[in-house]
């Protein structure tokens, strides 16, 4: 059955006035003012006190689990459907961590395929932490040439205590085959990079774009509002054409040991000339978030969760004054366009009809319709995963 959305004030992600939006077959189909459809032919959902916006995009989530840092006691739970609904993300981006051993390819493609059935739109990473990289086929290229949810290789992790301490020639192959895996397979072929306070910081990425003919768009470094230090270096890795992310989900010691807000590192990358269009936000969703002490011990371990994506989006509006059609883009059509997912992103007629409709007053999640579904109505979810 078709969905007929009226009266929303429309924000795709720039502001688009009132209009009504007809979904119908996963997509939208008319975007304008007073659409006129016989209500036996559609349900209608009055959106006259609401925001509609894009679906959120989340491209850094550990979908299955990550963890186990501090043994297997330590091992996170995959993503729960009802978290994703709860938080406006209608497409995720799964990876593998610090553990891809127990945790691989094969069932983080099953994993994938299972959000989908449920009513997400889903993509994976190849690889994990380490390199060399344990793709599901022979090859990254062959990963993304064959595989349709495979959209890139990560989350390859440098300057951290964590990772396998690759060589630059190293990672530098990973990136090259990203590259040509993307251009024979039409995809991304993005590596998604884990930074961690390691004092090398951005040094692979900088020799790269110096050394190579590799270009920025290859590469998506993640976690750079961590630590002053590494802030400072995203802000110049930026400004030289780099993306740069950050991570919502946090802990409060994290923020005492200098972890930048994502509210706040938005409106500092702004404020320092920033190309507003090469900054995202991602959770780090059902990803551990480990407590270390200064020599290296773990203390604690919390989990990261995809519902901290757009409080943190609103933060930036609400708290830093950032217009809300900047704030949007960084869950919306900044992810889309680095990953190549055309049909995502915005509102548009033939884009996938993923809409959140937000409160005006608070900004608050109110309803989510993921490939024309409403999954969340009004602030409760009509959904949930299989064994939720």
């Amino acid at each position: 059955m078709l969905l007929l959305i009226k009266n929303a004030d429309v924000y795709a992600p720039e502001p688009g006035g009132r209009c009504d939006l007809l979904l119908g077959g996963g997509k939208i189909l008319r975007m304008e003012p007073d659409i006129r459809i016989p209500r036996k032919y559609c349900e209608v959902l009055d959106a006259r006190n609401f925001k509609a916006v894009p679906g959120f995009i989340d491209g850094h989530v550990h979908i299955m689990g990550g963890g186990g840092e501090g043994g297997f006691a330590t091992r996170t739970p995959g993503l729960p459907l009802t978290d994703a609904i709860m938080g406006g993300v209608t497409t995720v981006v799964g990876c593998l961590g610090t553990d891809g051993y127990t945790r691989n390819m094969a069932g983080l493609l099953a994993k994938a395929k299972g959000l989908e059935e449920e009513g997400l739109s889903t993509y994976v990473y190849s690889g994990s932490y380490g390199l060399p990289l344990r793709t599901f086929m022979p090859s990254l290229e062959e990963d993304l040439l064959f595989i349709d949810k495979v959209i890139g290789a990560g989350e390859v992790a440098l300057s951290d205590h964590r990772s396998s301490q690759p060589t630059f020639e190293a990672f530098t192959q990973v990136v090259a085959m990203a590259r040509r895996g993307g251009l024979l397979s039409g995809k991304a072929g993005i590596v998604n990079v884990h930074l961690g306070d390691g004092p090398r910081g951005l040094d692979y990425l900088r020799r790269i774009l110096a050394e190579t003919e590799l270009s920025a768009t290859q590469m998506w470094p993640t976690h750079i509002n961590r630590n002053p230090r590494l802030f400072e270096e995203g802000i110049a890795y930026a400004k030289g054409g780099g993306f740069v992310d950050f991570t919502t989900s946090t802990l409060a010691s994290y923020l005492r040991d200098g972890e930048i807000p994502c509210s706040k590192a938005l409106r500092r990358m702004l404020e320092a000339g920033v190309d507003p269009g090469h900054i995202t936000f991602t959770s780090d969703g059902q990803g551990s978030l480990p407590d270390w002490d200064p020599k290296g011990r773990l203390q604690d371990i919390s989990v990261g969760r995809v519902t901290s994506l757009f409080p943190a989006v609103r933060q930036a509006v609400q708290e830093e004054g950032i217009a809300l059609e900047t704030a949007l883009r960084v869950i919306t059509a900044n992810p889309a366009r680095i990953l190549k997912l055309k049909t995502k992103g915005r509102l548009a007629p033939g884009m996938d009809a993923d809409v959140v409709l937000l409160d005006p007053r608070d900004l608050q999640v109110r309803s989510v319709i993921a490939k024309g579904r409403l999954l969340m109505k009004h602030g409760k979810a009509l959904t949930k995963g299989m064994f939720e």
